[in-house]
C-alpha cells in the first residue's frame, strides 16, 4: 500500500546488522579526532555571581551614593509609558531600590532594570518630609 521512500541522507549512515563494528558508507573516521569521554560527570557547579565594582561608573554604584536624598524616578513600562515615583531613596539591592514616597510616607521597592532616569533635587527640604 505505501512504498518507502528512500532518504538519501538517513540511509547514508543507517548501519545494519553485518556491518556492526565497521565505519557506516562514506564515513571515514580519521586518526586525530577525539571520541568525547562520557565517563565523567559533568560540572554542574554554578559560578558564583560577581557583583559589579564600587567604582562610581556603575549605575548602580552611583545610586548608592544617592542614598538619603530626596529622588524623582523614571520607570518605562512597555514600549512607550513613563511613570515616575518621588522620594526618598532608602536602600539599593542588586536588582532593585527602595523608596520612601513623600505624600503618603510608604515603602515601594522599585524594579532596577525598568529606570530609565534618575533626578536628584538640589534643594533636598523636601527630604524632610519622608522622615
Amino acid at each position: 500500500m505505501f512504498s518507502r521512500i528512500p532518504n538519501q541522507c538517513y540511509d547514508q549512515f543507517t548501519m545494519y546488522p553485518n556491518e556492526m563494528g565497521q565505519n557506516p558508507k562514506n564515513f571515514e573516521r580519521t586518526t586525530n579526532e577525539r571520541v568525547p569521554n562520557t565517563t565523567n560527570t559533568p560540572n554542574l557547579e554554578k559560578k558564583p555571581v560577581i557583583p559589579p565594582s564600587p567604582a562610581p561608573k556603575y549605575f548602580q554604584n552611583w545610586l548608592i551614593e544617592q542614598i538619603g536624598k530626596y529622588i524623582k524616578i523614571e520607570f518605562l513600562i512597555g514600549t512607550s509609558m513613563l511613570i515616575d515615583r518621588e522620594g526618598v531613596l532608602e536602600e539599593v539591592g542588586v536588582n532593585y531600590i527602595v523608596i520612601k514616597e513623600s505624600g503618603t510616607l510608604d515603602t515601594l521597592m522599585c524594579d532596577m532594570y525598568s529606570i530609565k532616569f534618575v533626578r536628584v533635587f538640589h534643594d533636598q527640604a523636601k527630604a524632610l518630609s519622608c522622615k
